[in-house]
């Protein structure tokens, strides 16, 4: 496993991190408490020290998985050697927030402490490595007091890292966040058809020494090469939606351009779809780490087996860009 430096922090992340979404419950299909164990106890021996969960998981039941396997293992939670992301979802109301949302009211300092002791609680911790926002509107970035709050936490001991996770149809309404001082860290996404932060993004994140999480680096699953035109998604799986109508059929048109490219300028150390997505990914010198999501043994193996791969070679990475698929109306529902 190698490993990055993480923006400004001191810390040094695995390339590789564990995405936790799924473990938390049913949302991406039928999923057991053992099998969750079983995939976090792999990929911490396999080198992981970065893990990226969300309150909204399960209602807290990934944060416990994690908390549990944490100290089976004797690590410290909170500032020890395996670094445990969190998100905390805005309080009721649209997802992704209005413009018209009133930050102090959909993250009142009120709400964001009780969510904080929540997060304290559910992964057995006296203090959270990174506490990231789960969404976000540009609306706020004039008076941003959510993350005031959170900075009154920081100097209070409770969260040593301040972060947001973009909101999907506007990624760039971070760009002024990061370049006024206020992120430690952004989680974004990133993948071979979801290219446009490469423009101006991830420089930024880079020149302002932020640290990036890259999430749906396999585009929730298309660029596993796993799907087929009559793939059926179980009620209470989220692809349902994401893939809805003919959004399935068209994704998969793309996927096997993607393929005839890999095929035409791959090598053989890296020719199959799923280790060039995760390597395209990891290309960006701004990204400090992937997070897809490990359901089990197998899929921890396998994800992790991505760091071990060498770069893409320049004429595959250069064409890969030409792939990039603008369709951010999709996050609609």
């Amino acid at each position: 496993m190698k490993f990055r430096k993480f923006g400004k922090t001191s810390w040094d992340v695995s390339e590789i991190g564990f995405g936790a979404w799924a473990i938390g419950g049913n949302a991406w299909g039928k999923q057991n408490d053992s099998d969750s164990l079983q995939a976090l106890h792999k990929a911490l021996d396999l080198g992981v020290n970065f893990i990226d969960t969300a309150q909204s998981y399960g209602n807290g039941h990934s944060e416990s998985l994690i908390g549990q396997v944490l100290k089976e293992r004797g690590e410290k939670i909170g500032n020890g050697s395996v670094k445990v992301a969190t998100k905390i979802p805005p309080s009721d109301g649209h997802w992704p927030p209005l413009p018209y949302d009133d930050c102090r009211i959909r993250y009142s300092e009120k709400y964001l402490r009780q969510r904080v002791e929540f997060s304290l609680q559910k992964l057995g911790a006296e203090v959270l490595d990174l506490v990231q926002l789960h969404t976000w509107t540009r609306a706020w970035n004039q008076n941003p007091v959510a993350l005031e709050i959170l900075r009154e936490l920081k100097k209070e001991g409770k969260i040593l890292a301040i972060g947001i996770s973009t909101p999907e149809h506007d990624q760039n309404s971070l760009n002024d966040l990061m370049k006024n001082g206020w992120l430690d860290a952004v989680q974004v996404i990133y993948n071979i058809f979801e290219q446009e932060p490469a423009a101006e993004f991830l420089p930024l994140a880079k020149e302002n020494q932020v640290g990036v999480i890259v999430r749906v680096v396999f585009d929730e699953g298309s660029l596993t090469g796993k799907y087929h035109q009559d793939h059926v998604f179980h009620e209470g799986d989220f692809r349902r939606r994401y893939f809805k109508g003919d959004r399935l059929k068209d994704t998969l048109q793309k996927v096997e351009e993607v393929k005839k490219t890999i095929g035409e300028y791959g090598d053989p150390k890296v020719d199959n779809l799923l280790s060039v997505a995760a390597r395209f990914a990891l290309q960006n010198p701004a990204v400090s780490t992937v997070i897809p999501g490990m359901r089990n043994l197998q899929q921890a193996e396998i994800d992790c087996s991505f760091s071990e791969l060498p770069p893409l070679n320049k004429t595959l990475y250069s064409a890969l860009k030409n792939h990039t698929w603008r369709r951010a109306f999709w996050y609609g529902g």
